[in-house]
């Protein structure tokens, strides 16, 4: 009798087997799975703006604006990264009220989710930063690389400001869960100049409207009708993108 008990287990053990191979579909095909663990190790220049009355071992937690340059900063020089946009007027000795961190993308490569992210993570860890008011911002390249960090970990970021720049559309409108809900919410003002012929408006245009479609209530997009390719300059030096963007805090 145990013998028979065990022969009658194997052969429900082979219809079993049977039966999930017969439940795929298609009978020229079988599923396969293939996992591994990758490792790799990342490094990024960065200049570093502290505000005059940060002290490392204070209390007061201070916003971060991450800033995002353009293609034609990329490199090893960092004395390139601060050409333009708030490191530019930092250099100026423009008084911000928030730590800024401008890294510089290496040559021939574009802006990585995965570094910026790392980077984001070691800056909190290392100054003191208020993890509820981090901010985004960046010109063309940069601006592509604003819209795919904010797309891809909405809910890391109080706000954003993207400039000449866009982005996937497709990842906002079949986000879903938490990321959905996190991309409603997130406050966006974008900058665009009428006449760009490297990035076209439309590309900004697409962007807001698919926020807009997927119900988020909080975008705003400002054109520069005169403007071409050049519509940082105008959007860095207003005192009101900063002001804007401070004011906005995650839940």
């Amino acid at each position: 009798m145990p013998h028979f008990i065990g022969i009658l287990a194997l052969l429900l053990l082979a219809r079993i087997a049977v039966v999930a191979a017969d439940s795929f579909p298609d009978p020229m095909q079988t599923p396969q799975k293939f996992e591994r663990n990758l490792k790799k190790k990342v490094s990024l220049k960065y200049l570093l703006y502290l505000p005059k009355d940060y002290k490392p071992r204070g209390k007061q937690r201070w916003p971060l604006v991450l800033f995002l340059h353009g293609s034609g900063e990329r490199g090893t020089n960092l004395t390139a990264v601060a050409v333009h946009g708030p490191p530019k007027l930092a250099k100026q000795r423009r008084d911000f009220p928030f730590i800024l961190i401008s890294p510089q993308c290496p040559h021939d490569e574009a802006w990585s989710n995965d570094v910026l992210f790392v980077l984001l993570d070691e800056m909190a860890k290392k100054h003191r930063v208020d993890t509820n008011r981090i901010y985004v911002t960046g010109l063309s390249m940069g601006g592509y690389g604003a819209w795919a960090l904010a797309t891809a970990q909405p809910e890391r970021f109080a706000a954003m400001a993207p400039i000449c720049g866009g982005g996937d559309t497709i990842r906002v409108l079949l986000a879903e869960g938490k990321r959905r809900q996190a991309l409603k919410e997130l406050p966006i003002w974008a900058f665009h100049g009428a006449k760009d012929q490297v990035v076209p408006l439309e590309e900004s245009e697409r962007m807001i409207e698919a926020f807009k479609r997927l119900g988020n209530s909080k975008v705003k997009l400002t054109v520069y009708p005169d403007a071409a390719h050049d519509s940082w300059t105008e959007t860095y030096t207003d005192p009101k993108l900063y002001d804007w963007l401070l004011q906005h805090e995650r839940r």
